[in-house]
């Protein structure tokens, strides 16, 4: 259209914008001029655009996955390395481990070991943490032990005497004294509940792997029945 203000390419304006004040971002920034939103070109080349930032990140992806997989893959023994896909499980590296092992004792590398013949030295445990393993070889020392160690023979103890009690109050019954029956649930179940409590402290200042489930009124009484 004749006459018609046409506006010019935002690479030509850049140079002619003034200096705005510290902390204010002009709006044709440079992260703004080769996208250019004021002015697009086609709908074609948005979509073109796009697509190329689609390709883009694909590509990257792969490029990351190939890293993670070749880490991997390097962690492996060397008899499973390139066939990361075919490890199916952790069984497929412990037969790895025990064939090692096996074929060691086969060519005698496990004979005349330092230490052969003597008893173990246990008085440190290179698996556990420094200091933890100090505190504990304290407390051995003074015949104390962990506060889950004692609490985990409380814990048995009562669990113990809990499922005594509850044989008889349910022989009781069983020879037609359902009269106190009521109450004598009453109390094991409140019983139940403390012990239930000492379990779950004690599962939290346990190591991990230690924990213990607690009382289940109704596993229990499947158990009598």
């Amino acid at each position: 259209m004749a006459g018609a203000l046409v506006a010019p390419p935002a690479r030509r304006l850049v140079g002619f914008l003034p200096h705005l004040r510290p902390g204010l971002r002009p709006i044709w920034s440079s992260s703004w001029i080769d996208d250019d939103p004021v002015f697009p070109t086609s709908s074609a080349s948005s979509t073109g655009a796009a697509s190329s930032s689609r390709a883009r990140q694909k590509k990257l992806s792969h490029r990351l996955s190939s890293v993670v997989d070749a880490v991997n893959d390097r962690k492996l023994p060397p008899e499973l390395r390139g066939g990361a896909n075919a490890v199916r499980s952790e069984t497929d590296i412990i037969n790895v481990v025990e064939r090692r092992i096996w074929h060691s004792m086969e060519e005698g590398h496990f004979e005349n070991l330092p230490g052969k013949g003597k008893p173990l030295d246990l008085s440190a445990n290179p698996h556990a943490d420094p200091a933890e393993d100090t505190l504990y070889r304290i407390l051995s020392r003074n015949g104390c032990a962990p506060e889950w160690v004692e609490l985990n023979k409380e814990i048995r103890s009562s669990i113990a005497e809990w499922r005594s009690a509850l044989k008889k109050a349910w022989a009781k019954r069983s020879n037609d004294e359902d009269s106190g029956w009521l109450e004598d649930s009453e109390a094991l179940k409140a019983q139940m509940r403390g012990i239930n409590d000492k379990v779950l402290r004690y599962n939290l200042i346990v190591p991990f792997g230690r924990q213990m489930f607690g009382l289940k009124w109704e596993k229990e009484m499947d158990k009598l029945e």
